[in-house]
Order: C-alpha cells, then structure tokens, then sequence
C-alpha cells in the first residue's frame, strides 16, 4: 500500500493531513485537558495517554479498511446498522446509558466509553450508499421511515448537533444517487418542521437560540460557554499568546479538550495559527471532492460523497459554533478534539476512501 500511495502522490492529502492534525491535536489535548486531567485522574497526560490509543486503533483499522475491496463493504452495512439501532436504544436506559451534562450519550463498555451515534454516522453512509447504488428509485417512503426513526433515537439522548448531521448526510447521499427535486423540497420541509418542532418540545433549545443571538443575556448561564470562548479567542490576537500560555483552560473554558478546543488553538496561536489549520482542512476537503469526481462506479461514488459530507458538516458545524456563526451542538471537531469513537469512526471512513483511491485514475 506504501508504494502505491507513493506512487500517486495526489492523494497522499488523504494521510498526511488527518496525520498532521491528529499528531497536533494530541498537543492540544494534552494543553487544554492536563489541569483538568490532573484534578480528576492525578496524572495530567490522562486524557492524552487515551486519546493516543485510540489515535493507533484507528490507524489500524484505516489500514485495514484500506485493503478490503470497498465493493464488499455491503457485507457489513446492514450489521452495522441493526447494530447503530440496537446501542442507540441501549444508551437511552437508565443505568445503562452515561449520563453527563443532561444528556445520556455514551456506553461503559469497562475499558472505554461507547458513543452510539458516532457509529451511527458510519452506518447511514455505508448502509444507504449500498441501499441507493442498487435502487435509487421508489424507495422515498421506505427511506423517510428509517432516518425518522434513526433521528428520533438521536434526538432523545438528547444531541441535536449530531440528528442534524445524520440528516444532512443522508440527504446528500440520496440527492447524489439521483433523488427528484419533489423528494428533495419535501424532506427540506419535514427538516424544517422537525427543528421548529424539536424547539417547540424544549424550552432549553430556544433558549440556547437566544444566547446565541446575544450571549449577554444571560452570561453566567446559558450563554457562559460562548462567552468564556470568545474571551479565549479575543486574547489570542494574530499571534497568540505563546504555547501553554492559554489561561481559558483552567476551568473557565467548557469542553476545553472536545468540542471547544480550537478556542484554546486560537488563544495560544492567535488568528494565523487557527488559519493554519482552516487551510490543512480545506485541503483534505477538497482532496475528497476530487476523489469524488473520479470514483469509478456509483457505490464508490455515493461512499466518498458521505464521507465528503462527513468531514464538511463535521468541521463547519464546530469551527461555525466557535466562531459565533452557528449555536454550539457539542459536534468534535475532526482529528484534534479529545474522543475516541469519532477519532476511530474518521479512520475508518478514511480507510474507506483510500480502498476507492486504488481503483481510480488521477486525472
């Protein structure tokens, strides 16, 4: 695999960039979580220690991914998404289910923590690029049903930020398989009516909308978060502060080493460093899109299409909430926040793209 990587040097992007920013981001984590770590383990390197595990295990499984034929990837797809309903109903229990921050999203599994619905995104991709590269047509009803179902389960953890992200993902895949504009402006209203309706069941999300038009309304509240993440990333300036200087990771700054951390990146780096890495994953971004328009049938093409809206929904939705243009979802940000389901679900997606790279002609 080496030689043949070496040999199309275009697509090399497809490594080295998740590489550079996994390699970064366990700098980061270990910056903006060692305090943190410390008061709650006593070993400050604890959450760095775990997300570099979980970094190997996905490179493992990349590789693997990578040497398997992509057009046997229907074997799993449907196993992998009786499994997604089975965990997602899992974690919903009482007792079963972690709960943190209201929210009831992971499963103790002893030596590491399970977040259902990052598979859940691994699973819509494969299982509805091998359903739609076999039929395409007539399935609207048969496809409404299942994402419905997929989302509610989603949405009652609750995480909104990732119901969102399943949707636009299926909705991409099934546009790219050919989807009339009729099906198209129908699931736009049902995904309309769905958010009004999920704000209209919880006052806490409207409310989150409210801080998030002005975060001063309540700034020991609800608008806390994006308040201490504007601090951060004011006391950045160009240049930053200098590496380890970040005072926002002690204890003021929320999922400082998840989903907030590209505050602590803009805060010890300054506006050039976070510029730095927007361009590594515009990039890899546009790596994958070009990969896209030369993938050599439809089941390889509705697969990169996915993981193209995988990695796009996943960045713009974080860096958007950071930055104030969207309400915080609680989405990581791909290869540098602290997780390891979602740095291991990227892996094998990136495996993935990398078993279809073989089999095209770089133009």
């Amino acid at each position: 695999m080496v030689n043949l990587l070496v040999k199309n040097r275009f697509f090399l992007p497809l490594i080295y960039v998740p590489l550079i920013l996994s390699l970064a981001g366990l700098i980061f984590i270990f910056e903006a979580s060692a305090v943190k770590a410390t008061s709650l383990f006593n070993d400050s390197f604890h959450f760095f220690k775990a997300q570099l595990l979980w970094l190997l295990i996905g490179i493992n499984l990349m590789v693997v991914f990578s040497l398997i034929d992509y057009r046997k990837i229907h074997l799993i797809a449907l196993i992998s998404l009786i499994v997604t309903f089975i965990l997602l109903v899992i974690v919903l229990i009482p007792g079963i289910g972690l709960q943190a921050g209201g929210a009831r999203r992971w499963l103790d599994l002893g030596f590491f923590n399970l977040q259902p619905t990052e598979l859940a995104k691994f699973s819509v991709i494969v299982y509805l690029s091998c359903w739609f590269s076999r039929k395409a047509k007539r399935v609207f009803f048969s496809y409404v049903v299942l994402i419905s179902l997929l989302i509610s389960l989603i949405v009652l953890q609750p995480d909104v930020g990732t119901a969102v992200i399943v949707f636009l993902i299926s909705m991409i895949i099934y546009y790219q398989a050919g989807m009339s504009l009729g099906n198209f402006v129908s699931l736009v209203i049902l995904g309309v009516a769905g958010f009004f309706l999920l704000i209209k069941s919880a006052p806490y999300r409207l409310n989150r909308l409210i801080a998030f038009v002005d975060p001063s309304i309540d700034p020991l509240g609800i608008g806390y978060h994006i308040n201490q993440i504007k601090i951060s990333l004011s006391q950045g300036g160009l240049f930053g502060q200098g590496f380890g200087i970040s005072r926002q990771k002690y204890f003021f700054l929320p999922e400082a080493h998840t989903d907030s951390i590209f505050a602590i990146i803009g805060e010890e780096y300054g506006f050039f460093g976070g510029l730095v890495v927007i361009f590594l994953y515009l990039i890899f971004v546009y790596r994958i899109y070009h990969l896209v328009r030369l993938t050599p049938d439809i089941l390889a093409k509705l697969l990169a299409t996915g993981i193209f809206a995988f990695f796009n929904l996943q960045i713009t939705i974080n860096l958007g909430g950071v930055v104030g243009l969207f309400p915080l979802t609680g989405v990581p940000l791909p290869f540098i926040s602290y997780g390891g389901s979602h740095l291991v679900i990227s892996y094998v997606l990136l495996g993935i793209l990398l078993s279809i790279e073989k089999r095209v002609k770089v133009s």
